[in-house]
């Protein structure tokens, strides 16, 4: 039997992200787990900010951020960036995170990170607790260290990366399945 709940956000787990922001001079990172694609051509995804956060205006001013998957060796800096401010800390140095220049924005992507996805605010959707940035993919640095030679894919399990599901974190990779492989014919 099941209960019935009131509504919440009970889609889990998600992915735990920080989100570069910012420019050269001024940038900033936070965690966001209320994040996902919503487009493949042209390639877009969106991240969830509540305004009174120091990134916010980071990310409205620039119209621009990055996306940086994490794991489960940067799960510390995952969540010590989601519960202090850039207001009153510098998180780049008290995570021992390394900022690299943008290639495609100016904000930086975090060196640490597998997967970096450098994206343009294309539009800004007020929703309540939260406003959402709607952007697209402006490039993505993939760290060659998670590239299967033999496919030139992205290896998720490799890179064991960082999921959240309800105020805890988790790390991810086991293998189950590929697409479609419910209904692959077999040989």
């Amino acid at each position: 039997m099941k209960l019935s709940w009131k509504p919440g956000t009970m889609l889990n787990p998600l992915p735990a992200v920080l989100v570069t922001c910012g420019d050269s001079h001024k940038s900033n990172l936070i965690t966001i787990a209320w994040t996902g694609t919503i487009c493949t051509n042209p390639p877009m995804l969106y991240i969830s900010v509540r305004p009174e956060r120091y990134s916010y205006n980071l990310i409205k001013d620039n119209m621009e951020f990055t996306v940086n998957l994490t794991t489960a060796d940067m799960a510390r800096a995952t969540d010590y960036c989601g519960v202090r401010s850039g207001r009153d800390h510098d998180k780049w140095k008290e995570c021992d995170l390394t900022p690299e220049p943008g290639q495609a924005v100016r904000c930086p992507s975090i060196k640490e990170s597998p997967l970096c996805i450098e994206c343009r605010v294309k539009q800004i959707v007020h929703l309540g607790s939260h406003d959402m940035f709607i952007a697209e993919v402006a490039n993505v640095l993939a760290d060659e260290q998670y590239i299967d030679p033999a496919t030139g894919a992205f290896d998720l399990a490799k890179a064991n990366l960082l999921s959240y599901s309800h105020g805890k974190y988790f790390d991810t990779g086991k293998y189950l399945g590929h697409f479609g492989f419910s209904v692959k014919k077999k040989k």
